[in-house]
């Protein structure tokens, strides 16, 4: 079955940096664009970034362009997240998502923790 593990959460300083890892199984993942959602307590959940199946193309939410890092090796089936500059307003979960189009469904990863916090 599809599975997605997220880890790299933690707590950090605002200014400093995080890299987030997704792990992914159960699928052809080189062929599916990947996704990382963040939801921030009481908050509504938010597209963070989004790369193509290649890694060729990306794209990034405003609040985060400029500081964020979607990257991925279909080698390993893993995809990133590097963040830096962090401030406290990107504390959140964050999600690794999937929409399988061959199946009509899409997946979510239970998520990692990010403060952002002095």
């Amino acid at each position: 079955q599809v599975q997605l593990v997220e880890s790299g959460g933690g707590l950090v300083q605002p200014g400093g940096s995080l890299r987030l890892s997704c792990a992914a199984s159960g699928f052809i993942f080189r062929i599916y664009a990947m996704r990382w959602y963040r939801q921030a307590l009481e908050k509504e959940r938010e597209l963070v970034a989004t790369i193509s199946s290649a890694g060729g193309s990306t794209n990034y939410a405003d609040s985060v362009k400029g500081r964020f890092t979607i990257s991925r090796d279909n080698a390993k089936n893993m995809v990133y997240l590097q963040m830096n500059s962090l401030k406290p307003e990107d504390t959140a979960v964050y999600y690794c998502y999937v929409y399988i189009t061959n199946r009509g469904y899409e997946y979510w990863g239970r998520g990692t923790q990010v403060t952002v916090s002095s």
